[in-house]
C-alpha cells in the first residue's frame, strides 16, 4: 500500500496527505454497506464452518512418503500377523480369564471383533493361548487388533468399537489404548479443550481491552473483528479439510492465532485514529490518515506472519504443512477483515468511540499524571532515555540474558508423541501404563524389516535365513524374529511345530514376510543407530525399514533436510520485506539475528521445562518424557518468528516516521519507542492471553505450543523490543538507514516512503 506524503515549509515535515483514494472514499461513503455485507459473510462462515472439527484428524505428523510409513502401511495392509494399532486390555470380573463365565465372554468378544468392519486380524488371548497375552495374576488379558485403512479410518473403526463395548457385563471389563485409541482421545481433548480455551479467552480479552482503552465502544471494535475472524477461520479449516489432510491441532491453534492477529491489529488502527483524532483531525481525516500509515502497517506486519508460516509448507508432515496453510489463510483473513470492518466503523461510530468509560472514576483518580505525559508513555519515555544513555550496557546484559536462556537447548533429545500427550488420569492412558507394567512381551517395540514378495522377487528360505541370522549379530540387537526362526548372536533357537506355525501365520502373507528387529536397550538413541545399521546392511531386494525407532530416525533427518530450507526462506522474505518496508539493510539483518536470538532462548526453556520436567507446578501437571516431539519446535519457532517480526514492524513504522518528519536516529528510537510501547505490551497482552489458553490444554502437545509461544511473545515485547532492538539502533546511529544507491532509488521508485 503506498504512501503519499506531503511537505509542508512551515515545520518541515513531512505528514501524510488526507485524501482518500477511490476504494478508501468508497469505504468511507458506504460503511454501512460495508458491515451490513461484512455481517452477512460473518454468518454465512459461521454456517460454513459449523462441523469444520469433524473433518479435522489427529496424528499426520509423519512423512507418509518416508520409508518408515511405507513399511508401517504395507504391514497394515497385507500382514494380518503385524503390529497392531488398537489394544483392548479385557479384565474377569470374577476369577481369572480361565474361569468357565469368561472364558465364554472372551471368545465371544473375539468373534465379535472379528466381524467388526474395517478389522483386518485378532490375536485374543481366548482364541490363541498365548502366555504373552495374559497377565501374571491371571486376572486380565490382551485382545489386540490391527485395524485396516489410513490413520483418519482406524480412528473412526477404533471408536466404533470403543463405544460397542459400552457399559461393564460384569464378566469382562473392558479398557482400550494403542495409536488408534491414543488419536481418538487426542481428538476429544483437543475439541474439550478448545471449548474451555474460549470460555476463559473472551472475557479476560474484553477486560484487557478495557483498561487499555477505557471506552466500551472502543474495545468492543477489536473483540468484534477478531470474533469474525475466528468464524472465518472455521470456514477456512472446513474448505482446506476437504482439499487436504489437516490437523486436530490446527482447530485450535488457528482460531487462537486468528482471534490475536485480528485483535492486534484492530488495536493498532484504532490507536492511531484516537491519536489522529486528539491532533484535532475530523473523523473523515483521521481515518484516512489511519489506514494509509497504521494500515500499511497492518499489511506488511500479516505479510511478515505469512511468509514465516509458508515455511511450514517446506515439511513434507502434513501436520506442519496443515497448519502452515491454514496459518496463511488466517492471517490474510485478519489482515483483511481489521483493515475494512475497522475503518468502516470508526467512520461510524466517531466521535463516540470514546464515550461508555467504564473505567473513567478510577482514571481520573490513579492517571492524572500520566495524562499529562499523553497516556501510558511516561513510562516508556524514562525506558527510551535510559536505553539512549547506556545502549551499550542494556545490549550487553540483554544478550547475556538470552544467551542464558539458550543453554538447556543444548541437551535437546527429540522423540514421537505417544499416550502421555495425554493427562495421567485419561482412560486411554491409564489403560497404556497398565500395558506397560503387565504386559511386558506386549510392550516391546521392534524394527520391522518387510521383505519384498516372493512372487515378484522371490526369496529363498536360505537368503531370509543368513539376513536374519546377519542381522541378530549387529550391535544393539537383542533378537531377531521371522517365519524362519528365532535367531541370537547369528544362532537360530529350535522352533516346535506350534511355534513355526506361529511364526508362518505372523510373519508371510501373499506380499512377502517381514522380520520383527528387538533392540538390546530402551534408549531410542540406541535404538536409532540400529536402525541405520539394518539399513546399511546388504538385503534380499529392496526391504522397507519401520518401526518407532525407523521412524524417528526418518523424522528428524527429514526436518533436518528441510530445515536449512526453511531458515532461508523465512529469513530472505524477512529481509526483502523490511528492506521494503525501511529502505535500510542494516535494519532487517539486525531484525533477523535479535529475532533467532530471543526465539533460542525460548527453545532453552522448553527444553528445561518439557524435556527435563521443571517447573511443572507453574505451567501444569503433564508427564515429562525426556524429549520433545520433532515437529513442535519447528511450528513453534515459525509462528513466532512471524509475531515478533509483527511487533517489530509495529515499532519501526512509527521509528521510521519520525526519522523520516526529520528527526535524528536517537529521536527516533526514542519518539517510536515511546509512542509504540504501550501499544506493544497491550498488543503482547492480548496474544499472552490467548496462548496461555492453550498452554492451559490437557494435552502435553498444545501445552508446548501455548508455552513456548508465550515466551516469546513476553520476551520479545518486553526486554528484545523495549531494550535490545533500540540499544543497536542507538549504536548504529544513521548506518541505520543506509542502503546502495540503486536500492535506495528502487526503494523510492516503489512509492514505499512514508
Amino acid at each position: 500500500m503506498a504512501t503519499t506524503v506531503v511537505h509542508h515549509e512551515r515545520s518541515g515535515k513531512c505528514e501524510p496527505e488526507t485524501e482518500a483514494g477511490p476504494l478508501l472514499r468508497l469505504l468511507l461513503r458506504r460503511r454501512g454497506l460495508v458491515l451490513l455485507a461484512s455481517l452477512l459473510l460473518m454468518i454465512l462462515a459461521g454456517v460454513a464452518g459449523r462441523d469444520a472439527g469433524d473433518k479435522l484428524t489427529s496424528g499426520a505428523y509423519l512423512d507418509p512418503s518416508a520409508e518408515s510409513q511405507r513399511a508401517a502401511a504395507l504391514l497394515t495392509q497385507e500382514f494380518p500377523g503385524g503390529p497392531p494399532n488398537l489394544i483392548l486390555i479385557a479384565e474377569a470380573g470374577k476369577g481369572t480369564v480361565e474361569s468357565p463365565a469368561t472364558l465364554a465372554s472372551g471368545r465371544e468378544l473375539t468373534a465379535q471383533l472379528a466381524e467388526t468392519p474395517g478389522v483386518g486380524a485378532v490375536h485374543s488371548y481366548w482364541a490363541t493361548p498365548d502366555p504373552s497375552l495374559r497377565a501374571d495374576d491371571g486376572r486380565s488379558a490382551l485382545i489386540a487388533l490391527q485395524l485396516t485403512g489410513g490413520e483418519h479410518a482406524a480412528q473412526e473403526t477404533a471408536a466404533r468399537i470403543i463405544d460397542d463395548l459400552g457399559e461393564d457385563s460384569g464378566t469382562l471389563r473392558v479398557s482400550a489404548t494403542g495409536p488408534a485409541a491414543v488419536g481418538l482421545a487426542v481428538d476429544e481433548q483437543a475439541e474439550s479443550d478448545l471449548v474451555s480455551a474460549e470460555m476463559v479467552t473472551l472475557p479476560i480479552t474484553l477486560l484487557v481491552l478495557l483498561l487499555v482503552f477505557g471506552s466500551a465502544i472502543a474495545a468492543g471494535l477489536p473483540l468484534l473483528v477478531g470474533a469474525g475472524a475466528v468464524v472465518g477461520t472455521l470456514a477456512v479449516l472446513g474448505l482446506l479439510a476437504e482439499a487436504t489432510t489437516m490437523s486436530t491441532y490446527a482447530l485450535n491453534l488457528t482460531t487462537a492465532l486468528g482471534f490475536g492477529l485480528a485483535v492486534d491489529y484492530s488495536l493498532f488502527l484504532v490507536t492511531r485514529f484516537r491519536e489522529e483524532r486528539r491532533a484535532g483531525r475530523t473523523v473523515e481525516d483521521a481515518v484516512v490518515i489511519t489506514v494509509r500509515t497504521a494500515g500499511r502497517t497492518v499489511v506488511f506486519s500479516a505479510l511478515t506472519v505469512a511468509l514465516s508460516l509458508s515455511a511450514l509448507l517446506l515439511f513434507p508432515m502434513p501436520f506442519l504443512r496443515s497448519l502452515g496453510y491454514a496459518g496463511i489463510a488466517i492471517t490474510a483473513l485478519a489482515a483483511l477483515t481489521a483493515v475494512v470492518l475497522i475503518p468502516a466503523m470508526l467512520a461510524l461510530v466517531g466521535h463516540r468511540l470514546d464515550r461508555v468509560d467504564l473505567f473513567a472514576p478510577i482514571r481520573r483518580r490513579f492517571t492524572r499524571r500520566r495524562a499529562r505525559v499523553g497516556e501510558d508513555r511516561l513510562t516508556w519515555h524514562r525506558i527510551a532515555a535510559l536505553v539512549m544513555r547506556r545502549p551499550v550496557l542494556i545490549l550487553v546484559s540483554v544478550s547475556a540474558v538470552l544467551i542464558l536462556l539458550v543453554l538447556p537447548f543444548a541437551g535437546v533429545r527429540f522423540g514421537l508423541l505417544d499416550h502421555r500427550t495425554l493427562p495421567a488420569d485419561h482412560p486411554v492412558a491409564k489403560t497404556a501404563e497398565r500395558l506397560a507394567r503387565d504386559y511386558p512381551s506386549a510392550n516391546e517395540d521392534p524394527i520391522t524389516v518387510v521383505v519384498p514378495g516372493r512372487e515378484a522377487t522371490p526369496v529363498g528360505e536360505d537368503e531370509l535365513d543368513q539376513y536374519a541370522a546377519r542381522l541378530s549379530t549387529l550391535p544393539g540387537v537383542a533378537t531377531v524374529e521371522t517365519v524362519t526362526g528365532r535367531y541370537v548372536d547369528g544362532q537360530t533357537t529350535a522352533t516346535t511345530g506350534q511355534q513355526a506355525d506361529r511364526l508362518n501365520a505372523s510373519y508371510t502373507s501373499a506380499a512377502g514376510t517381514w522380520v520383527a528387529v528387538t533392540p538390546s536397550a530402551a534408549d531410542p538413541a540406541d535404538a536409532r543407530s540400529v536402525v541405520r545399521d539394518i539399513r546399511d546392511q546388504p538385503a534380499p531386494g529392496p526391504v522397507l525399514v519401520g518401526g518407532s525407532a525407523a521412524t524417528l530416525v526418518d523424522a528428524t533427518d527429514t526436518i533436518a533436510d528441510r530445515l536449512p530450507w526453511a531458515l532461508g526462506v523465512i529469513a530472505l522474505s524477512t529481509f526483502v520485506l523490511l528492506f521494503l518496508f525501511t529502505g535500510s539493510l542494516l535494519i532487517p539483518l539486525k531484525a533477523i539475528v535479535t529475532n533467532l536470538l530471543s526465539l533460542s532462548a525460548t527453545f532453552g526453556a522448553l527444553v528445561y521445562v518439557f524435556q527435563e520436567g521443571n517447573l511443572r507446578w507453574l505451567v501444569g501437571d503433564f508427564t515429562p518424557t525426556g524429549t520433545l516431539e520433532t515437529t513442535l519446535p519447528v511450528l513453534v519457532f515459525c509462528i513466532a518468528f512471524g509475531l515478533s517480526m509483527d511487533y517489530e514492524v509495529f515499532l519501526l513504522s512509527r521509528i521510521t516516521e519520525a526519522h523520516r518528519n526529520g528527526a535524528t536516529t536517537t529521536e527516533a528510537v526514542a519518539q517510536g519507542l515511546q509512542r509504540t510501547g504501550g501499544l506493544i505490551t497491550a498488543a503482547a497482552a492480548i496474544l499472552v492471553t490467548v496462548f496461555l489458553a492453550l498452554a492451559a490444554s490437557n494435552l502435553t502437545a498444545l501445552k508446548v505450543i501455548g508455552v513456548g509461544l508465550t515466551l516469546a511473545v513476553v520476551l520479545d515485547a518486553t526486554i528484545v523490543r523495549g531494550l535490545l532492538v533500540p540499544a543497536i539502533m542507538r549504536l548504529a546511529g544513521e548506518a541505520n538507514w543506509w542502503a546502495p544507491a540503486p536500492l535506495r532509488r528502487l526503494h523510492n521508485r516503489l512509492g514505499l516512503t512514508d
